[in-house]
């Protein structure tokens, strides 16, 4: 490892099981997920990142890490193979004594002091592999350094409605944060925290090593590192966030998500070549379209195959709809087959799975206030000929 000095090393914490995602986690990591066709949950960080000029990057796996781990690889795609610096997979690691999965979020960091102490960073930007976004990191930087603060936490403003569902920052006028509130039952402001943070490396160090130390610790930055800081008096700052952002980790949300890029008003825009999303991706040859194929409002990837109906769907890499099907409102991910008659609406088709002759998955729905029965069909999972799955069904 070529370890000169970096000002910031970036740690992209990637372990989570994803358990509300269900079967789609079953074999893989959450930041693993296909999403919007071509691109994995991981190439968002990952490549806001590399556009804000950071590249010295850990990423810290532990469940299911092996289709992460060779999806990241060398981190080519993402201009990451590089002598100094570049993404460094990091497992949890055998020790002399006995061998720790990461127990929290800031035990996590913690069994990588070494592997940070070796760029002698000044700053430590701390990520979630799980979230849909395009931000650059180095204004978040940049504001840190004006402010002469500690720590710099971002947030986003959500509905007064939304907010019990997130740890909120409540700030003075001038962004100092004065509080933390874990998922508050009566919020006192709606800025709520993004999971991404920026430390002084020297102060958060000291902390990492005080909170292990701590047998009733829950070695979580939102439940120990942050109100420890709070209650000792350090300068903790809000980043306020405007753009786009969705923590893809329900079904529904993933859903959503996926529809936000077929929405040109969702502010989630993957053509845009000022912030591109980095991807690997594997050689497949351009999409066919069949003669009696109709697609509408639709995002149709290489290697896809469309002889049936497609509408307001994103329809993966490699994927196959076949004469006289119908997809709507759906996500069909790479690989998966929905066979001649099949119908496919308001669904997450897994990759590899194969919807049958006459299968029925899901139903249309009308907007009810945006919150729709999601039905999910497991990876490799095959539906029989003539088989049904119900609205809002998951099989598996």
């Amino acid at each position: 490892m070529n370890s000169r000095k970096k000002e910031c090393v970036a740690m992209l914490l990637a372990g989570g099981q994803g358990t509300r995602l269900y079967s789609l986690t079953k074999d893989i990591a959450k930041p693993a997920v296909s999403f919007g066709g071509k691109y994995r949950i991981i190439d968002f960080p990952l490549s806001n990142c590399i556009n804000s000029g950071i590249d010295t990057i850990g990423v810290l796996t532990q469940y299911q890490p092996f289709a992460l781990n060779q999806y990241i690889g060398n981190g080519q795609p993402w201009d990451l193979d590089r002598l100094s610096g570049g993404v460094f997979v990091l497992p949890p690691y055998m020790k002399s004594k006995n061998s720790d999965w990461y127990k929290g979020t800031a035990n996590a960091i913690y069994q990588n002091i070494a592997f940070i102490d070796k760029f002698s960073p000044e700053y430590v930007l701390v990520l979630s592999g799980d979230h849909i976004y395009k931000m650059d990191y180095a204004d978040m930087l940049s504001e840190h350094k004006r402010r002469g603060a500690d720590c710099t936490i971002a947030v986003i403003d959500v509905s007064i409605e939304e907010a019990s569902r997130f740890g909120i920052m409540n700030t003075k006028e001038d962004g100092e944060i004065y509080e933390f509130e874990e998922k508050p039952k009566k919020p006192k402001s709606t800025n709520a925290s993004m999971g991404i943070y920026v430390f002084n490396w020297d102060k958060l160090r000291k902390y990492l090593i005080a909170d292990e130390a701590d047998t009733k610790s829950s070695n979580d930055f939102g439940k120990n590192i942050i109100p420890d800081m709070l209650a000792d008096g350090q300068k903790l700052y809000a980043y306020k966030f405007s753009g786009y952002w969705k923590d893809v980790g329900t079904i529904n949300s993933l859903w959503e998500a996926n529809m936000d890029l077929l929405d040109e008003n969702s502010g989630l825009n993957l053509a845009d070549n000022g912030w591109k999303i980095y991807a690997r991706n594997t050689a497949e040859p351009p999409h066919y379209t069949g003669r009696d194929a109709v697609i509408s409002n639709s995002l149709i990837t290489e290697g896809c195959e469309i002889d049936g109906d497609v509408v307001n769907s994103v329809i993966s890499t490699g994927a196959e709809v076949c004469k006289g099907a119908s997809v709507s409102h759906s996500i069909v991910m790479p690989g998966a087959k929905v066979c001649e008659g099949a119908s496919v609406a308001y669904a997450i088709i897994g990759a590899g799975a194969v919807i049958g002759n006459g299968a029925r998955v899901g139903k249309e729905q009308s907007d009810k206030d945006g919150c729709y029965d999601i039905s999910v069909v497991a990876p490799a999972y095959v539906v029989k000929d003539g088989g049904i799955v119900d609205a809002g069904e998951m099989v598996e």
